[in-house]
C-alpha cells in the first residue's frame, strides 16, 4: 500500500522510531514514567508512527489506545473511553460515571503502576475536552512514579483554533520534548511517485509533501491534486464498487471509529462489502473498530452523500445509540443534530451537558446547551428559558462572559413571557451576577433591584436569599460596610430560616471579605467557614470565591503568609474543576503578591498567563497589568505607561477600591520616578476620596504617601493610613523601613531608607534597589548621595545581574540552566510555571546576551564561565 510506504519512508527518515524506543528503554531500565508529545500537521503521519511502534513491542508490554473524536462538542473524557474498554475495574467505572478528573487521574495512575511496563498512546488531542486536557495535565505531573510512556499526539497546525490545548502546551513542562513529524522531502516524495510514473518535483509542489495528499494523489493514478483534498477522496473512493462506496458512506457519518455493532446497525447486508473498502487504503482496521485512515478523508466522503441519505444514516447511528444500555450521549446529540431530530437533540444534548459539566468540561456543557437551543424556537418558552439558563452558568464557569450574558438576557424574557414571577426574579438575579463580573455595574445594579423588588412580593424563599446575597456583594466589593453588612444581616437570616446551605456561604463570603481586609480576625474565620461549607456541599463556585476572597483580603493586609496558605490550593482546586473564572482570578493575585515581595520576575509570569487567556475577565486583566505596569516602571521599561493606562481603563467604571487603589498607586508611582509631580496627584485624586469615604487604611495610606513624596500633604485621620505609609510622612523613616522589612516587602523598606540623610543608610537603601533592578528609583537615591559629595557609586546593572559576566539577569540565569539541562522552552514553562512565550523572551535574550545562536553552543558558554 502507498500509505505504507509513505508511513515507513517517514519514520526511517525523522529517526522518530528510534527516539520513542529509547525513552521507552530508558522507561523500562529505570521504572520512570515520561509523556511525550508527537505532533504534526494533519495527514503528516503521526498514527502511522504510534502504530508501528506499538506493533514493535514484545509481549511483556502492555499497550492502550484512546482517542479524541471529531464530535462537534467533544465526548468528556473521549479518549479514555477507549483505554476502559480495555482497563476494566475501579478506572473504567470512573470514566463511565464522568468523574472528576483528579480521580479520574488517579485511577489511571493506580493501573499504569503496575509490574508490567505500559504503553499510554492518547490519540488527537485537537479535539479533546476540557476534561480529558485535565486528566493529562494531573497525569504529567505524576507520571514519573509509573512504569509507563504515555504518547500525546495533536495537530500543531491547528493550535490556533484550540486555545485550551494550546495552554496546556505552554504551561506543561515535565515532558522532556516533543517529536516533530515534518512533510516528506522532495527526494521521499520523488522516490514514491517514480513507481507510479508521476513527477515528484512537481507534486512536492502541489502537496507540500504532505503524506496524506501525497497518497491520496498517488492511490488516484497520480492525477494532478485537485484544488480540495475533498476532490482527491472523491475520485478515490469512486473506484470502489457501488456497495462498497455506500458502506463506505455509512462509515463516514460517524467521527472517529465505529465499532461492530454500531458497523453491522449502519451497513447491514453491506457489510460484507467491508474488506473492499478497507482494501482502497482510506479505512484502517484494528482488533475493536473500523475507521477512516484521515478525518479529512471521513469529511470528503460526508460532504458527497445526498442530503436525505445523511439524514437517514444519522437517524439510524442515533437509534443504535440510544439503544445501548449505556449510551453515549454527546455522540447521541451530534447524530441527532446531523438527522434533524429535534426530539433527539433536546433529549440527548442537555444529558451530555450534564455530563461534560459533571467531568468539569463546562466550554463543551455550554456548547451542548447551545446546541440543544438551535432546537427549542418552536418549543415551550418554559423549557427554552431553564436551558438558557444553564447555558449561561456553563459560559460563566468557563469565562465566557459575553455569551453567558446574552443567553441569562433571553432567559430573563422567556420566563416573563410564561408570567413566572419568580423564575423571572431568580433570573435577573443572575443576570445582575454577570453584569457585574463584566463590569456593566449600572445595568447590573438595575437588573438586581428589580429582582429583589420582584421577589419581595412572593412568598420567602431561597431565590429571595440569594438576591440579598447579590447585592450584599455588590456592596462588599464597593466596600460599602454598613450598607453590605444590612443586605448581608437579610439574607443570613432568611437563610437560617430557610436552612438554606447556599444562601448562608453566599452571605459568609460577603461580610467576611469586608471584615477580613478590615483586619478582624472575625472576617478570615467567616470566610473559612464559607470555604468549608462550600466544599462539603459541593459548591464549587462558592468554594473558588472563597478561596480567591482569603487571598485579596491577605494582599490587602500585606500578610503573604496567609495569602501563601490559600493560593496554591485554591489554584489546585479551580485547576481541577475547570473555574477558569476563579483560576484567573487568583492567578491575578500571584501577579501581585510577587510585585509586592520584590518576586518582580514571578510575578510578570503570573500576569502574562492571564493576558494570555483570552477569556479572562476584566478585573483578573486589570489586577494582571497593573503588575506588569508597576513592574516596567520600577525597572524603566517605556512600555509601563501603556499597560497602567489599559488597566486604568478596565478598573475606572468600577468604582471599587480593590482595581482602582492598586492602579492609581502604580500610576502615581509611575509618575513621581518621573518627577511628574502633578501626575502623581492626578493618579490618587480618585482613588483617596474613594478610600477616605470607605474608611480603607491600606489604600488612603498609599494614596497619601504618594502625594507626600509630590509635596503634597494631606491632612488625614491616622487611623487612615496604614502605618508604615504613616511613619515616613512623618519621617519616622527608620521605624517604616522596620517594618516593611518585617512584612517581606524590599522595594518599599529601600523607599524608606533612602529618606534617611546618613550616606551609609542611602548607600544601603541604593544597593538594596540596585539588587532589585529598580533602575529610576536607585537613580533617585544616587543623585541625593552626589548632592551630599558621595563618590565611588556603582553603575549599570543590579547586584544580581553583575555577579555574572554575562550580565544576565537572576531569572536568565535559571533558565539558562535549565536550557543546560536540555530542557525545552514548554518543559521550562511548566517547570517555572509560566507561559512558554515568557521563555521564549528569556531565552532570546539569553542568545544575545552571550552572542551564541543556538541553544547548544549556550550551554557550552554557561560551562565555560561558570554560569551555571
Amino acid at each position: 500500500m502507498i500509505a505504507t510506504g509513505v508511513g515507513r519512508e517517514l519514520l526511517e527518515r525523522d529517526d522518530s522510531l528510534s527516539a520513542l524506543s529509547e525513552v521507552l528503554a530508558t522507561v523500562r531500565s529505570e521504572a520512570t514514567g515520561r509523556l511525550l508529545w508527537v505532533g504534526g500537521e494533519a495527514g503528516v503521519g503521526k498514527t502511522a508512527l504510534l502504530r508501528r511502534f506499538c506493533e514493535m513491542q514484545d509481549r511483556p508490554v502492555r499497550i492502550l489506545w484512546g482517542a479524541c473524536e471529531p464530535l462537534l462538542t467533544p465526548r468528556p473524557l473521549g479518549p479514555f473511553l477507549d483505554v476502559a474498554e480495555d482497563v476494566r475495574g475501579q478506572f473504567g467505572q470512573l470514566v463511565a460515571d464522568a468523574a472528576r478528573p483528579h480521580k479520574v487521574a488517579a485511577a489511571l495512575l493506580a493501573e499504569l503502576r503496575g509490574r508490567r511496563p505500559t504503553v499510554l498512546v492518547l490519540e488527537d488531542l485537537h479535539w479533546a475536552d476540557e476534561a480529558t486536557l485535565d486528566v493529562l495535565t494531573l497525569l504529567a505531573g505524576r507520571i514519573g512514579s509509573a512504569p509507563a510512556l504515555a504518547l500525546a499526539s495533536y495537530r500543531d497546525d491547528e493550535l490556533d483554533r484550540v486555545p485550551a490545548l494550546r495552554l496546556v502546551l505552554g504551561e506543561l513542562g515535565r515532558w522532556p520534548t516533543r517529536v516533530k513529524l515534518e512533510p516528506l522531502s522532495v527526494i521521499a516524495v520523488a522516490a514514491l511517485a517514480d513507481e507510479r510514473g508521476v513527477d515528484g518535483a512537481d507534486l512536492h509542489v502541489r502537496t507540500g509533501g504532505n503524506p496524506f495528499f501525497v497518497t491520496e494523489v498517488l492511490a488516484a493514478g497520480g492525477e494532478r491534486l485537485p484544488e480540495t483534498v475533498r476532490d482527491a477522496v472523491r475520485a478515490r473512493s469512486a473506484r470502489l464498487s457501488p456497495p462498497a462506496r455506500k458502506l463506505l458512506e455509512a462509515l463516514a457519518v460517524v467521527p472517529g471509529d465505529v465499532e461492530p455493532w454500531l458497523l453491522r446497525a449502519l451497513g447491514g447486508e453491506l457489510v460484507d462489502r467491508l474488506e473492499e473498502c478497507l482494501g482502497s487504503g482510506m479505512l484502517r482496521e484494528s482488533p475493536t473498530t473500523i475507521g477512516f485512515r484521515h478525518e479529512l478523508a471521513r469529511l470528503a466522503v460526508e460532504e458527497a452523500i445526498s442530503a436525505d441519505r445523511r439524514i437517514t444514516l444519522n437517524a439510524v447511528a442515533l437509534g443504535a445509540l440510544a439503544s445501548r444500555d449505556d449510551p453515549d450521549f454527546a455522540r447521541a446529540a451530534h447524530h441527532a443534530e446531523a438527522a434533524g431530530d429535534a426530539d433527539g437533540v433536546l433529549l440527548w444534548a442537555p444529558r451530555a451537558a450534564e455530563r461534560a459539566a459533571a467531568a468539569g468540561a463546562h466550554r463543551e456543557a455550554a456548547a451542548q446547551y447551545e446546541r440543544a437551543l438551535r432546537f427549542t424556537h418552536e418549543r415551550s418558552t418554559a423549557g427554552r428559558g431553564a436551558l438558557l439558563e444553564r447555558r449561561a452558568e456553563e459560559c460563566a464557569l468557563s469565562a465566557q462572559i459575553d455569551e453567558a450574558i446574552s443567553a441569562q438576557r433571553e432567559a430573563v424574557i422567556c420566563h416573563r413571557r410564561c408570567g413566572d414571577a419568580l423564575r423571572e426574579g431568580d433570573a435577573l438575579r443572575l443576570l445582575s451576577r454577570l453584569l457585574f463580573t463584566a463590569h456593566r455595574f449600572r445595568e447590573g445594579e438595575t437588573a438586581g433591584l428589580a429582582a429583589v423588588q420582584l421577589l419581595e412580593r412572593l412568598e420567602a424563599g431561597h431565590e429571595l436569599a440569594i438576591a440579598y446575597c447579590n447585592i450584599a456583594q455588590r456592596r462588599a466589593n464597593d466596600e460599602r460596610l454598613p450598607e453590605a453588612t444590612a443586605w448581608a444581616g437579610r439574607a443570613l437570616e432568611l437563610a437560617q430560616r430557610l436552612d438554606d446551605t447556599e444562601a448562608l456561604v453566599h452571605a459568609l463570603c460577603d461580610i467576611g471579605f469586608l471584615e477580613a481586609v478590615a483586619g478582624e480576625q472575625r472576617g478570615r474565620a467567616k470566610l473559612e467557614s464559607a470555604l468549608q461549607l462550600a466544599q462539603q456541599r459541593g459548591l464549587e463556585a462558592h468554594a473558588a470565591r472563597a478561596f480567591t476572597s482569603l487571598v485579596a483580603a491577605a494582599l490587602r493586609l500585606r500578610r503573604f503568609g496567609e495569602g501563601d496558605q490559600y493560593l496554591e490550593a485554591g489554584l489546585q482546586y479551580c485547576d481541577e474543576r475547570g473555574l477558569d473564572t476563579w483560576r484567573l482570578y487568583l492567578l491575578a493575585c500571584r501577579a501581585l503578591l510577587e510585585v509586592h515581595r520584590g518576586r518582580w520576575d514571578d510575578a510578570a509570569d503570573a500576569a502574562e498567563l492571564v493576558m494570555h487567556d483570552a477569556h479572562s475577565v476584566r478585573s483578573a486583566r486589570s489586577w494582571a497589568l497593573t503588575a506588569l505596569g508597576l513592574i516596567r516602571a520600577r525597572r524603566g521599561d517605556p512600555e509601563a505607561a501603556t499597560a497602567l493606562e489599559e488597566a486604568w481603563r478596565l478598573a475606572e467604571s468600577s468604582e471599587e477600591l480593590h482595581l482602582i487603589g492598586p492602579n492609581g498607586a502604580a500610576r502615581a508611582e509611575l509618575s513621581w520616578l518621573a518627577g511628574d509631580h502633578s501626575g502623581v496627584v492626578e493618579a490618587t485624586d480618585e482613588p483617596l476620596a474613594l478610600a477616605v469615604d470607605r474608611g480603607v487604611p491600606w489604600i488612603a495610606g498609599e494614596m497619601a504617601y504618594w502625594r507626600w513624596r509630590a509635596g503634597l500633604r494631606d491632612q488625614l485621620p491616622s487611623q487612615l493610613v496604614a502605618e508604615p505609609y504613616r511613619l515616613s510622612i512623618e519621617g519616622h523613616w527608620e521605624r517604616a523601613a522596620e517594618l516593611w522589612c518585617e512584612i517581606g516587602c524590599p522595594y518599599e523598606e529601600a523607599l524608606a531608607l533612602a529618606d534617611a540623610d546618613d550616606e551609609g543608610v542611602l548607600r544601603q537603601a541604593y544597593d538594596q534597589l540596585q539588587a532589585l533592578g529598580a533602575r529610576p528609583a536607585a537613580a533617585i537615591v544616587a543623585r541625593r548621595l552626589r548632592e551630599r559629595g558621595a563618590r565611588g557609586l556603582p553603575r549599570g546593572p543590579r547586584r544580581t545581574t553583575r555577579d555574572n559576566p554575562a550580565g544576565l539577569t537572576a531569572r536568565e540565569l535559571e533558565v539558562l540552566a535549565l536550557v543546560s539541562d536540555g530542557l525545552r522552552n514548554a518543559e521550562i514553562a511548566r517547570r517555572l510555571v509560566v507561559a512558554e512565550k515568557t521563555v521564549d523572551k528569556h531565552v532570546s535574550a539569553i542568545l544575545r546576551k552571550l552572542d551564541v545562536q543556538t541553544r547548544g553552543e549556550a550551554a557550552a558558554q554557561a560551562v565555560r564561565r561558570g554560569l551555571t
